[in-house]
């Protein structure tokens, strides 16, 4: 019996699995189909490219956590992280927090993705080093948006923004330390 209820956990895991990777693969394509209505969306290989690693990334490493831990807080802990870097790499690229994508100022928040691995990497993954990693990056971002206004009043307070982001992170991570 309990043999046949793991069977059937692991069919549900599956499920969400291929919900995940479906859900990805149709994000990759859906600037495809958008391309053949409208000349607004002209995509390159390289940016189908970019696209696939980024989204193929994100999807890596959270089959990396949902492996590693069973806590629901932390998964979405590590989730709603791993979209925030996500966010910022994608928001960047595309059009610039602070400015156009071409301003050099946008480099400083890759300093908190990588200050998110580097206090990750340190806390080796617990809950509670996660909390505060997260918390920094909070403050971090908040820090680099605050000081954007002044160049891009729209862009400094979407940039501010994202902190709340890393702050919900945090307290997930909080939770789970719990």
């Amino acid at each position: 019996m309990a043999e046949q209820a793991e069977i059937v956990s692991d069919r549900k895991g599956n499920r969400w699995r291929v919900l995940g990777w479906g859900m990805a693969t149709g994000l990759i394509l859906l600037p495809l189909v958008a391309m053949q209505f409208t000349r607004e969306v002209n995509w390159t290989i390289g940016d189908f490219l970019f696209a696939t690693l980024m989204i193929g990334s994100v999807g890596l490493a959270f089959e990396l956590v949902v492996r590693a831990s069973n806590s629901t807080a932390y998964r979405a802990g590590a989730a709603t992280a791993l979209a925030a870097a996500f966010l910022t790499v994608w928001v960047n690229g595309a059009v610039g927090m602070i400015g156009s994508e071409d301003n050099p100022y946008n480099l400083l928040f890759l300093g908190v993705i990588v200050l998110a691995l580097i206090g990750s990497t340190l806390a080796r993954f617990r809950a509670r080093g996660m909390m505060l990693a997260m918390a920094t990056c909070a403050v971090a971002q908040a820090f680099i948006g605050l000081f954007g206004l002044s160049a891009d009043l729209r862009g400094g307070i979407l940039a501010t923004g994202f902190a709340a982001i890393w702050l919900v992170s945090a307290a997930l991570f909080r939770n789970a330390a719990r």
